[in-house]
């Protein structure tokens, strides 16, 4: 006979442990808070493989693992706890307190902040998985440096891959922009690109095939017009063929714009006592330190909320 589940109450829950979930627990324990990180993938999240970040204030350079054990270890300094692989299973965020179900235990939270992020849509190949990070990557920003004076390729025609392209410009010796398909970024963004004598624009293209020993060292190219495959010689090869959120569990809880949780600056969701941050929340701009600035606000205000909870007057 199964045992039913404990109920464990916590004062803040916090869904997924990226940079903005981890951010969140190190301010909410620093209130005396109990505060618990569910992740039921690695900690981390995307960032957790990068292997050079240069744009993280206080970091020369410091790669995507240390960074994530430092915030860890900060947060769990003040009492935070983080469960690794403890699957979500179903939430209810508009009771109270709001209910956490995981594949073991049943979590009762005052609060909860939804960091649960993005996942890059990745490279629809066989090999992708021989050279994800040895040659094909999904983070201009983060890994673009390794490759001064190489060839690179960039996967993808919206504006994010062309914003891409056009950043790695910086870096590459000479840089093909591949795209199944006619280009759907801006004419401003595509004429930037186009007039860069280091870019070649391979449209009606698709990518058929990755080589190298180890590591990246030529892809397999098919012209879909024409037929004709063709192998180029690149260093590394950047995908951005779009990205998924991870708002599975919130879709009957939240109103969700475009697949992410709409929420203000301060971060705070349609349902009182909840907040999004990080990748997972509508917005513009979604870097590192945008997301370590989300779970800082979250968990202040969370803070607040709390205090009015306990003080009978809970305003929102």
């Amino acid at each position: 006979m199964w045992m039913a589940k404990e109920h464990i109450h916590k004062d803040v829950v916090i869904i997924g442990a990226g940079i903005a979930g981890l951010t969140a627990a190190l301010y909410a324990g620093r209130m005396n808070l109990s505060v618990l990180v569910l992740e039921n993938g690695i900690v981390g999240g995307q960032i957790a493989n990068a292997t050079g970040i240069e744009n993280y204030p206080g970091f020369l350079r410091v790669s995507g693992r240390e960074l994530i054990a430092t915030v860890q270890q900060q947060a769990e300094s003040f009492g935070a706890v983080v469960d690794e692989f403890d699957a979500i299973e179903c939430v209810a965020l508009g009771t109270a307190p709001k209910i956490i179900e995981t594949a073991e235990y049943i979590y009762e939270a005052d609060t909860v902040i939804i960091a649960s992020g993005m996942n890059r849509r990745k490279l629809p190949l066989p090999e992708e998985r021989t050279y994800a990070n040895r040659g094909v990557h999904y983070c201009e920003l983060c890994d673009g440096h390794m490759y001064q004076d190489k060839v690179i390729a960039v996967m993808g025609g919206g504006n994010a891959a062309l914003d891409a392209a056009n950043f790695l410009t910086k870096y590459a010796r000479k840089l093909y922009l591949v795209h199944r398909s006619q280009l759907r970024a801006d004419e401003v963004t595509q004429e930037r690109l186009r007039s860069n004598p280091k870019a070649e624009l391979l449209l009606e293209t698709e990518i058929k095939a990755l080589h190298g020993d180890g590591r990246l060292s030529s892809i397999d190219v098919l012209d879909k017009a024409s037929g004709e495959i063709r192998s180029l010689d690149v260093d590394g090869l950047f995908v951005n063929i779009g990205v998924v959120p991870n708002t599975a569990l919130f879709t009957e809880e939240l109103t969700l714009s475009e697949g992410r949780i709409p929420a203000g600056e301060d971060c705070r969701t349609e349902i009182a006592g909840v907040f999004a941050v990080g990748d997972v929340r509508a917005k513009e701009i979604r870097q590192l330190t945008t997301a370590a600035a989300d779970g800082t606000t979250a968990a202040l205000l969370a803070g607040k909320y709390i205090d009015q909870l306990r003080g009978g007057n809970a305003k929102w």
